[in-house]
């Protein structure tokens, strides 16, 4: 059965969806390109009209990850006062709600854990996903007036993501709670960021 062109692409995109959930909560030594195509109710063997290789799948997850992840950052501050944009960002970002979806949300702290035993084309298409997503927080910390921001943007985005990987590793949800809230007051204060 051949399939018309958006469909093909649909149909693309929903394997991309179903292997970025399984490379970020179980990662790439575990993504199966059978089980990723049995979910969706496709055969094995249809993987070739859309992947040259579970590499070539993984490298694909990769920039679909960051493409959502630099969306939302938009989506989340743009037509915002800078500040409270980043704000926002920052506070989503240590949340519970992220915390506890680790099959979405930030790619950086999903993914970084794996990335040595991620494929090299993944790791290319992660380095470009992790300058794009602080370019567009350098973007934000300019408009704040901020010294230096895109080194700036740059360990935000760590300490962010290293945050929210310690918080969803310990088994203590007080705990939990309180590195998100400790981390949303002491990066938004440590980085002073007020509008000039």
């Amino acid at each position: 059965m051949r399939y018309d062109p958006e469909q093909k692409e649909r149909t693309h995109r929903q394997i991309l969806v179903e292997a970025a959930s399984a490379l970020r909560t179980r990662g790439p030594e575990r993504v199966g390109v059978a089980e990723v195509m049995n979910k969706l109710g496709l055969t094995h063997g249809g993987f070739y009209a859309h992947f040259a290789s579970k590499d070539d799948l993984i490298a694909q997850a990769v920039t679909l990850m960051f493409d959502e992840a630099h969306a939302r950052l938009v989506r989340m501050t743009e037509g915002r006062d800078p500040l409270h944009g980043i704000y926002a960002y920052m506070d989503w970002y240590l949340s519970a709600a992220h915390r506890d979806a680790p099959n979405g949300g930030c790619p950086v702290a999903a993914v970084s854990g794996d990335l040595a035993r991620l494929p090299d084309a993944a790791r290319e298409r992660y380095t470009e996903g992790v300058e794009r997503l602080a370019a567009g927080i350098t973007k934000i910390l300019k408009k704040i007036g901020r010294p230096k921001p895109a080194m700036l943007a740059f360990s935000l985005l760590s300490e962010m993501a290293g945050a929210l990987s310690s918080a969803r590793c310990v088994s203590d949800s007080p705990l939990s709670e309180e590195i998100l809230r400790a981390s949303r007051e002491l990066i938004k204060s440590r980085w002073t960021l007020t509008s000039t």
